[in-house]
């Protein structure tokens, strides 16, 4: 599917002759906003190898790829019709994970070439939104924003690709299977739980992937309304709170069953921010300007945000 220092400059060049004193000549910084194709309407971010990133498109299904150093970068995947894309992830095998939102169901792509590897169908039920994912050693997880359902797609050794019928879903219970919740965001935590964001009811839960059973995380009262990406690294959770234009950075506990918010960024460059990921000491995220009607010429960007 749901930040924020500056990113660390490239090591400076110094360039050495006999006889004369060294000069530092200090990198150019990476820049602080990125614009995407005019019109692309994108919801999905994650970032590869390197300093590769790519955005996927809640429009056509197109997948953006590019450099975070230069800013530049071209469509890998073309935009089709109803192949309409939310949130991606990399796998370590080089895969390009999408969930496809409207369509039901998930694809698998080479994260080189674009070249499609697999396709899993989900769903054909009306008011179904794949949403967001997460990607452990042993499957990957998926939010449905309309039902109360985890699809789960189970990996072979070495991270093998199932068959296209292999998957399975987990029907939630307990706080999780609330009606009307919008299930978005999804990250797995140290002791193999799974972290959900609820962007309408503004709680996040724990789900636990063999059972389904849930709980809610305390915040202390404070609520995440529209969060919808979520990035986890050790025990500092963003959620990123797209209509809000919030990003709460919450300190979760030892057992990652409470959280207290620490701060909240905002400010211009967050229009509508949907996900994001980090680089370094840098958070990522792009924005998806949904309180705006998109266009062919309306503007589109991945913007670092400072602390």
């Amino acid at each position: 599917m749901s930040s924020l220092l500056l990113v660390p400059l490239v090591a400076a060049a110094t360039l050495v002759t006999v006889g004369a004193p060294a000069t530092a000549h200090p990198a150019k910084p990476f820049p602080a906003r990125i614009a995407l194709p005019n019109g692309f309407t994108p919801e999905g971010l994650t970032i590869g190898r390197g300093t590769t990133v790519y955005v996927g498109s809640i429009l056509d299904g197109a997948v953006w790829r590019g450099d975070l150093r230069t800013g530049r970068g071209s469509v890998l995947i073309p935009g089709t019709p109803g192949t309409d894309k939310a949130g991606l992830k990399l796998d370590p095998q080089g895969r390009l994970w999408t969930a496809d939102f409207s369509g039901g169901g998930a694809s698998v792509y080479d994260a080189g070439t674009g070249t499609k590897l697999a396709h899993y169908q989900f769903t054909d039920e009306p008011g179904s939104y794949v949403n967001d994912l997460v990607i452990t050693g042993r499957a990957v997880y998926f939010t449905d924003s309309g039902r109360q359902v985890l699809y789960v797609v189970p990996l072979g050794p070495g991270g093998r690709l199932p068959a296209p019928t292999a998957f399975r879903v987990l029907q939630l219970t307990g706080p999780a299977a609330t009606p009307d919740v919008y299930h978005n965001g999804i990250v797995a935590l140290p002791d193999g739980d799974l972290l959900v964001a609820q962007m309408l009811s503004g709680q996040l839960v724990r789900v636990d992937p063999r059972t389904g059973a849930s709980r809610v995380v305390d915040l202390g009262g404070y609520s995440v309304e529209r969060a919808d990406g979520l990035v986890l690294r050790g025990r500092t959770l963003y959620v990123i709170r797209n209509l809000t234009n919030v990003i709460a950075v919450v300190r979760m506990n030892a057992g990652y069953t409470a959280g207290v918010v620490q701060r909240e960024i905002t400010g211009p460059q967050l229009r509508s921010p949907a996900t994001g990921d980090l680089l370094g000491s840098a958070l990522y995220v792009v924005n998806g300007r949904f309180d705006v009607e998109s266009t062919p010429s309306t503007d589109y960007d991945i913007v670092r945000v400072p602390a």
